[in-house]
């Protein structure tokens, strides 16, 4: 059966297919010269065990995405791809992994190749080794990134036990007891029809993207619902400070406030995600009253940001840039969020930040990849992708302020410091 999910506000259709193997298939119409098309896994660095509740080496979703790529005829499928004139990547996060690639010809073929060798593991104990060693590399770099290192710091100060404070790459000795058994089994564990997606956006049509699925995969993919255990992570954060020295002119920070009221109905978190951003734009964005008293005052560097990451068990938003004392920074940023608690947000802020969140989001359906990774993530949260329109349109000054009070807890919040 086909569903079908239109917006009268955006002007926009895409389509949900359930395939006979059981893979969720989505199709987003777009004339543009561009197709942009991606096979998601609803699996990530922080899912770590397999159906036996046997834990993973850290980094395994990671080293399983870069060997996929490799074929039983000794081809790789970064060669097929650039044959067919496609740009092809994939990519490892927190919580998903994606294979994806773009293309303005030979779309078909593509498309069957993203989900021959997504849906065709082969690993042998020789190219595990080789590939312990190209990791192996990548960690390296990775622990010399000042910016990676101030991320992951942040985490560390956040979490107690939640794995996202891991680094997705993993660390050098859990890689290497990783083997091509243990990925057959990860394998086995996460990369079944029901726990993934393949999304399709550009000028592509149903039935033509499910005459390619029809080709290439079978009547039956492994359906068992995927085994994910429950962490109990505590409200109270782990170190309110974290400081390492690194490869930096100037030091570099991370302030992390964490997010300690997930909902669990997916709109719900949907809607307090576009609230946070919301917020954001209001409290840190170029063109607030702090970002001004912060640069006048020589405290930051033009580079200052604020991004906030919301997933079904873990949230937080996180404040980097550059400072001379980033310690300075943390408390003028304290102090405003208590100045503004006392005296109340700004209901002309709300409404010009509410049309800023609303216009990017709009701009984005200028992008066939940037529809189809924001179509992944609304699909593995639970949420609809247009529905956020909705949210950003009905959202109101009470539920923001409501908001700010709540989540703004001094002793939710962590800073990370790299120092040169």
């Amino acid at each position: 059966m086909t569903e079908m999910f239109h917006s009268e506000l955006l002007g926009e259709t895409y389509y949900r297919v359930t395939h006979k193997s059981g893979l969720p298939v989505y199709i987003f119409p777009k004339k543009m010269a561009t197709t942009h098309a991606l096979l998601a896994v609803n699996y990530g660095s922080v899912d770590g065990t397999s159906d036996e509740n046997t834990a993973f080496p850290d980094g395994i979703a990671h080293f399983l995405e870069h060997k996929l790529f490799a074929n039983e005829d000794g081809s790789d499928s970064f060669e097929r791809f650039s044959a067919f004139g496609a740009d092809a990547n994939a990519y490892t996060s927190h919580t998903r992994t994606v294979y994806l690639f773009s293309a303005t010809d030979r779309f078909a073929d593509s498309l069957s190749e993203l989900i021959d060798f997504v849906t065709h593991p082969y690993f042998t104990p020789e190219l595990v080794e080789k590939e312990q060693g190209i990791i192996g590399e990548e960690i390296r770099m990775c622990r010399d990134n000042p910016y990676d290192r101030c991320y992951y710091n942040m985490l560390e100060g956040l979490y107690q036990k939640h794995p996202v404070k891991k680094e997705i790459c993993g660390s050098i000795g859990s890689i290497e007891r990783i083997t091509d058994q243990m990925l057959y089994d990860c394998y086995r564990s996460y990369y079944r029809a029901g726990n993934m997606a393949l999304v399709v956006c550009g000028d592509v049509t149903v039935e033509e993207v499910l005459m390619i699925v029809d080709a290439r995969l079978p009547e039956v993919l492994d359906q068992k619902e995927v085994h994910r255990p429950d962490i109990k992570e505590p409200v109270a954060i782990n170190k309110p400070r974290v400081t390492e020295r690194g490869q930096v002119a100037k030091p570099i920070f991370s302030i992390g406030v964490k997010d300690v009221n997930i909902p669990a109905d997916p709109t719900e978190r949907a809607k307090r995600d576009a609230g946070m951003a919301i917020l954001s734009e209001m409290l840190f964005s170029e063109s607030g009253e702090l970002y001004d008293r912060l640069f006048n005052s020589g405290l930051i560097s033009p580079e200052f940001s604020a991004d906030f990451a919301l997933t079904r068990d873990f949230g937080f938003l996180q404040i980097s840039g550059e400072s001379g004392d980033p310690d300075k920074v943390l408390v003028e940023i304290l102090a405003c969020i208590e100045e503004q608690k006392k005296n109340g947000l700004s209901h002309g802020d709300f409404e010009r930040c509410r049309r800023v969140e609303f216009a990017e989001y709009i701009k984005g359906f200028d992008s066939t990849e940037e529809i189809a990774n924001t179509l992944i993530a609304f699909v593995f949260d639970g949420a609809e992708i247009f529905s956020y329109a909705d949210i950003l349109r009905d959202m109101d000054f009470d539920y923001i302020s409501a908001l700010f009070r709540e989540f703004f807890d001094p002793s939710h919040i962590t800073i990370s410091i790299i120092t040169p």
